[in-house]
């Protein structure tokens, strides 16, 4: 791996590549968190487009927007919901360079009551 690579890159790549071994043919449910919001997308990386998305900025999801994990709660039955509707039921949780924990945990939990499995 390159030396210029922060230690969150270093992370996300070694997440990244650890997936594509073991994910085999399944989507991935990629999470981006920020400061203020989190976003979550499921990815056919075969086509190379995202089937379905969601984030704190989306429209109905705005009222709860923050970084809270009430917030990320939300996205994650959001996302879980549409990729249901585009016929996804079978994903692999990509959490980047970001530690299951807090944000990204409830997001993750709430996906997998929304009928998403992984």
């Amino acid at each position: 791996m390159g030396k210029g690579l922060s230690l969150f890159e270093r992370r996300r790549r070694r997440v990244r590549t650890a997936l594509r071994a073991k994910g085999g043919q399944r989507p991935r449910l990629s999470v981006h968190r920020s400061g203020r919001h989190i976003y979550a997308q499921v990815i056919d990386d075969e086509a190379g487009r995202t089937v379905a998305a969601a984030s704190t900025l989306d429209k109905d999801l705005k009222g709860k927007t923050g970084a809270t994990s009430e917030a990320a709660a939300s996205v994650g039955k959001a996302v879980a919901e549409r990729a249901k509707a585009a016929g996804v039921t079978q994903v692999v949780f990509d959490r980047g360079g970001f530690l299951f924990h807090g944000r990204v945990k409830a997001l993750a939990d709430a996906a997998r009551e929304g009928g998403l499995e992984f």
